[in-house]
């Protein structure tokens, strides 16, 4: 039977999670290296059954220890959270994409398994397995899996065009992601193929909301809003309602992760939201993003510089806070601006949107003035 809980160190502390679930426990050192240090024969302690009780709703009490929770290593490195992207390639065109041209590229499993257990050891407990499309990948089973198995707590964002097929619901509730995350692009088949570029789509959406949907998987819906569908939000939050999914508007249309402007018409000016104050973040820090190729960065938007993974191993991350550092300061025109601490741009998204010739109302905060 998988293990039922994990128990890891997790950046100023220790946590315990339940696969499958939102939620942890914060424990201290003490019951950590209780946990860690058990004997083979030793009993679940009562202080983590009745918080498994509390917590989860779930009965563990005169469990073995070994075989219920999986014990992550002490690490020196302090990630706690990555998002690899397994593949770019896609069943859909969309018409916003912020990946731009979407090539089917990706390691073999010697590679990936080489990653994963890269990032095993680097503390990465929260694993966001992204694309292109996940789901189409060709090893993507075995990359849910082996994550799984490594005790990291999966989420995976996808279209859910593949959700409905028998060997995706078997994966999924074998080895349950603590989250899916599903993009919804319109409320209707004229706009969401018209905005995927793909006939039959809004269908297949559908079909795979509603197969996850009785599979009881955990999901949150991302609305993401264009200037096709920008009539039909309160119709697409309608679609979530009805199954009782949590909903999220995405309104800011940003550029590829090349710079490239072609996805930015379809930005619907009257939905344009202005961002909240960045105030700063931990990419490269407590967190980090993977290509296809195992080449980290500090996030999915700043990509460069890049660590080559499978070449340097965990120590290679140790450089992404000075990248950070770099790439999180302003410059360019940004340099000396007196609004820097209302603006809702990083400086590496403002730095792509200035790269694609982005009309400045869209993410300066001088923008019409």
């Amino acid at each position: 039977m998988p293990h039922q809980l994990i128990a890891s160190p997790y950046p100023e502390g220790h946590l315990v999670v339940r696969p499958g679930h939102d939620g942890a426990v914060r424990i201290g050192a003490a019951r950590y290296a209780e946990l860690r240090d058990a004997p083979p024969d030793a009993t679940l302690p009562s202080w983590l059954a009745e918080a498994a009780r509390a917590g989860w709703g779930i009965d563990l009490a005169g469990r073995p220890t070994a075989g219920t929770i999986l014990v992550r290593p002490e690490t020196g490195y302090g990630y706690a959270r990555a998002s690899y992207e397994v593949n770019l390639g896609c069943n859909y065109d969309c018409e916003h994409c912020y990946l731009g041209e979407k090539m089917f590229a990706g390691m073999d499993w010697p590679g990936r398994e080489r990653l994963l257990k890269v990032m095993a050891d680097a503390g990465v407990l929260w694993l966001q397995l992204t694309g292109g499309e996940p789901l189409i990948d060709p090893l993507f089973a075995e990359t849910h899996a082996a994550a799984w198995d490594m005790g990291m707590m999966i989420q995976i964002s996808s279209n859910g065009s593949r959700l409905d097929r028998p060997k995706t619901l078997d994966l999924l509730t074998a080895r349950r992601p603590y989250r899916l995350t599903l993009s919804l692009y319109g409320a209707t088949e004229a706009s969401y193929d018209g905005m995927t570029r793909r006939r039959g789509s809004f269908r297949r959406f559908m079909r795979g909301l509603a197969a996850a949907h009785e599979a009881r998987l955990a999901m949150r819906i991302n609305i993401v809003v264009s200037n096709r569908n920008a009539h039909e939000v309160p119709a697409m939050k309608a679609i979530a309602d009805r199954f009782g999914i949590e909903s999220f508007e995405y309104t800011n249309i940003s550029p590829t992760i090349h710079g490239g402007g072609e996805v930015l018409p379809s930005q619907s000016r009257e939905m344009l939201r202005t961002r909240k104050p960045y105030t700063g973040c931990n990419a490269g820090i407590t967190h980090f993003h993977a290509d296809p190729h195992g080449k980290a960065s500090i996030c999915k938007v700043g990509r460069d510089p890049q660590v080559d993974l499978l070449a340097e191993g965990a120590d290679g991350l140790r450089r992404l806070a000075a990248a950070a550092d770099s790439l999180l300061t302003r410059h360019g025109s940004c340099t000396g601006c007196t609004l820097h601490k209302t603006c809702g741009t990083c400086m590496p998204l403002a730095s792509l949107y200035r790269q694609a010739q982005a009309p400045p109302e869209v993410f300066c905060q001088h923008g019409g003035r």
